[in-house]
């Protein structure tokens, strides 16, 4: 039974929809970090009431500590921050929603301390999944996707009897603002273009690699490692 998060990423939009689980289950945060955003961070801070909170940005860290020194949270930054963010005692599940490969370093942390890991940092397994699931599998702790797709299939394969009857994956794709648009129609898109997303509200990098299909070739690495699936038995289809 889960009673306390730590949640790395806690102010984008996987980290502000577990604090709505968080809400609605009554769990305690252990910990929360955020990149840049400290205005929403210190409102998480002020209404869960953290251990610590973990500003990435070194300059933002500063000012952030100076605008919730009248609590009890600690505040602490960059990657040395994450790191204890993700193997703090009391946490018993750290949720992984950063963006980029800086998540690698407190997973395999999280990991290596016993913790499960509830993963939605694609760019992480797509960098180190070979290092991230020998250290799953070494410390017997879990890997439980949460976001898009693969959370989906994660959640399918809980009815498999047995692990060696999963034959394929077949990964979804909407096909982003240019979907069915010729080769010539594509050739004068413009950034503004290619960040409307005709279905998801996303930050500027995913949406630019969704609509580039860019996004869907990493998916294909992250359920690769996430479900000892070879590249070759996994498609896509839009």
């Amino acid at each position: 039974m889960v009673n306390s998060l730590s949640i790395l990423g806690s102010t984008g939009s996987i980290g502000t929809q577990t604090l709505d689980v968080v809400d609605k289950l009554n769990l305690k945060v252990s910990a929360l970090t955020a990149s840049t955003n400290i205005k929403l961070l210190e409102e998480q801070v002020r209404k869960y009431k953290p251990e610590l909170a973990v500003v990435f940005n070194e300059e933002k860290a500063k000012e952030f500590k100076d605008n919730i020194k009248d609590t009890s949270t600690r505040v602490l930054s960059g990657m040395d921050g994450l790191i204890e963010a993700a193997t703090l005692e009391n946490a018993d599940l750290v949720v992984n929603s950063v963006v980029g490969m800086v998540g690698l370093k407190p997973t395999l942390a999280a990991a290596n301390a016993k913790k499960d890991i509830a993963f939605a940092n694609k760019e992480t397994l797509v960098t180190g999944g070979k290092l991230v699931c020998d250290a799953v599998k070494k410390n017997g702790v879990k890997l439980l996707p949460v976001d898009s797709e693969h959370s989906a299939i994660f959640q399918c394969l809980q009815g498999m009897p047995e692990k060696k009857m999963l034959k394929k994956l077949i990964l979804t794709a909407s096909g982003g603002p240019f979907f069915g648009k010729t080769t010539e129609e594509l050739k004068n898109v413009t950034v503004k273009e290619a960040l409307n997303h005709p279905n998801w509200s996303m930050g500027a990098k995913i949406t630019i690699d969704s609509a580039t299909m860019m996004n869907k070739g990493l998916e294909i690495i992250e359920a690769r490692w996430l479900f000892d699936v070879q590249p070759e038995n996994i498609d896509v289809v839009v």
